[in-house]
């Protein structure tokens, strides 16, 4: 549906996105994700055909960007970050317009404009002005407007960005409903709701591409070990000796005593070992009583500031390099002035040395004169 073929984008000397790479199938919700300045927002005005990269290759529905504009912006439904509307239109007004400017045909515009408006919960307030409405239906409004034309392929830039906790769950609902007959592309800096929808995330950093994977196959790239919190009451201090009676445990570490004079423990055992079930069992024969025991698991949160981190490491490892390769310049530069002081104070020692010869040598071939 959307390839991305070796994209740049430069503003003079400066690179918002250097020739990245990535597909998305048809059907596919994929999560967008970076940090502020990594070239997201740069990313999908250039498939959006807002702005033009300065090189590469983008294809819509197999149409390129560039070269069939019309055909491929067709295509696409874009939701804009801050919704821009026009604040003395009516909803029902603005999608009206929006389809319009989308090419949506005379006699089909009234019934898509109805169905966008039931699509995202807005006939109740089709006839407010938009400047009256809640942030939450401001959010619908723009996104009918991106849904109006029923392109295939929807852009989402920080759709729930500004909403109380209901609006963010109504939006997050009716983005579910769009896979079924779209592909979506979301941008958000809130993670877990990423987790939730997506089915595949990109990660961009400074911009290049550092990750394509699914949330759950990065969060289990994160986890380095297998491992448990557990909260028990362990009036006899058996847990000083249970560790024998688990099978696969490598480790067992007190956390934290709490004041209900439970105790917090780590158990870690070898990967792809399930140690609940054999815990529960172990530990009611030992008379020992869980009040809570809870599988640590990674977060694509976690992921994102790994990969994130990896790159500001590299970069670090970069410019620490470079700091020991001046010193080293330094030195060496240092070194070679020494040297050439050394051979100038010589060469000043022998200029001297010939010239007291040689006025040594005047001296006597005058006195021979005399």
């Amino acid at each position: 549906m959307i390839q991305v073929e070796d994209i740049t984008k430069r503003y003079g000397t400066f690179t918002a996105v250097d020739k990245i790479n990535f597909e998305i199938e048809e059907g596919e919700v994929v999560g967008f994700l970076g940090p502020n300045g990594a070239g997201k927002s740069t990313t999908m005005n250039m498939i959006t055909g807002f702005i033009e990269s300065t090189s590469g290759r983008i294809l819509v529905d197999g149409y390129d960007i560039s070269k069939k504009p019309k055909k491929a912006k067709r295509q696409i439904g874009y939701m804009p970050e801050g919704v821009p509307l026009y604040a003395d239109l009516t909803a029902k007004e603005f999608v009206t317009y929006m389809a319009e400017l989308k090419g949506v045909k005379r006699k089909e515009r009234k019934a898509m404009v109805q169905k966008a408006l039931e699509d995202t919960g807005l006939v109740e307030v089709q006839n407010q002005l938009t400047r009256n409405l809640s942030r939450g239906y401001k959010q619908r409004v723009s996104l009918a407007g991106a849904l109006v034309s029923n392109p295939k392929v929807i852009i989402l830039d920080e759709p729930t960005v500004g909403l109380d906790p209901k609006q963010v769950t109504e939006i997050r609902a009716l983005i579910k409903e769009l896979e079924k007959d779209h592909t979506v592309i979301l941008s958000s800096h809130i993670l877990s709701e990423v987790s939730q929808i997506c089915n595949r995330v990109i990660i961009i950093n400074k911009g290049k591409i550092v990750a394509v994977d699914t949330p759950e196959n990065l969060e289990k790239k994160v986890v380095k070990d297998n491992s448990v919190y557990v909260t028990v009451e362990d009036l006899e201090n058996k847990m000083n000796s249970i560790k024998d009676k688990l099978e696969n445990v490598q480790e067992i570490r007190l956390v934290k005593e709490n004041d209900d004079n439970t105790k917090k423990y780590i158990i870690t055992a070898e990967e792809d070992v399930d140690l609940r079930k054999h815990i529960f069992e172990t530990f009611a024969k030992e008379g020992i009583t869980i009040f809570e025991m809870k599988k640590i698991d990674a977060t694509l949160e976690d992921a994102f500031m790994q990969l994130i981190g990896s790159e500001a490491e590299i970069e670090q490892e970069e410019v620490e390099n470079e700091e020991v390769l001046d010193k080293k310049q330094l030195k060496e530069k240092k070194k070679q002035e020494k040297m050439e002081k050394k051979a100038e104070k010589q060469r000043l020692k022998e200029e001297k040395k010939k010239e007291k010869e040689l006025k040594k040598a005047e001296k006597k071939q005058k006195g021979g004169q005399e």
